[in-house]
């Protein structure tokens, strides 16, 4: 099962795009496509011509499309989950979440109520999972910021960690910790990260 996944999510491939906001090199482990210099980067130039999001963008590769604004752009993925699984995909290439501005993940998520609705009548769906498969350990198998509508049934068994039994948070020392850390991380970041726009 977990085979099939990475294979469904596999089908999705490499995609690059214009920002001139940002560096525009790529280290070569941070995308699987491309061509690499002596220096180990890989010019975002030729990382776009072979990502598959950038070709639908461009409108150069098929796709069937649900959705499209300045922003994003909401298609049927290829290889489905379930009848209806759809990916939201940024008209600008960046590799992983944390690398997509805000303002580009804010346009991205405005839409999934709007769409998955829609997706969810249309497929006479009981529900949908959101997903950001976001760096390689999470399964991110190309790399440009893409969210996964998946539509649901009840009882389609779709993810075994469903079947799996759930502990309870212990409030200890553990946790405190953690806790710790996490707000450190966060309080070492640059304020403008943190304030959320009025």
């Amino acid at each position: 099962m977990e085979a099939r996944r990475l294979a469904i999510l596999c089908s999705h491939l490499n995609p690059p795009g214009p920002n001139p906001t940002r560096d525009l090199t790529l280290r070569v482990s941070d995308c699987s496509s491309g061509s690499s210099g002596d220096d180990g980067k890989v010019e975002s130039s030729n990382l776009q011509n072979d990502c598959v999001f950038c070709k639908i963008v461009r409108g150069e590769s098929p796709c069937l499309k649900l959705y499209e604004d300045d922003m994003c752009l909401c298609i049927l993925d290829t290889n489905p989950l379930s009848n209806g699984h759809s990916l939201i995909i940024p008209k600008l290439h960046y590799p992983t979440l944390e690398e997509t501005p805000p303002s580009v993940v804010a346009a991205m998520c405005s839409k999934v109520p709007l769409i998955s609705n829609a997706i969810v009548k249309a497929t006479e769906s009981d529900s949908f999972n959101l997903l950001v498969n976001n760096g390689a350990a999470a399964g991110q198998v190309i790399f440009h910021t893409h969210l996964h509508i998946i539509p649901r049934k009840e009882h389609d068994c779709l993810w075994t960690s469903e079947s799996l039994r759930r502990h309870t948070l212990k409030l200890d020392k553990e946790a405190s910790q953690l806790v710790s850390r996490v707000r450190q991380q966060l309080c070492s970041l640059p304020e403008e990260q943190l304030v959320q726009p009025s």
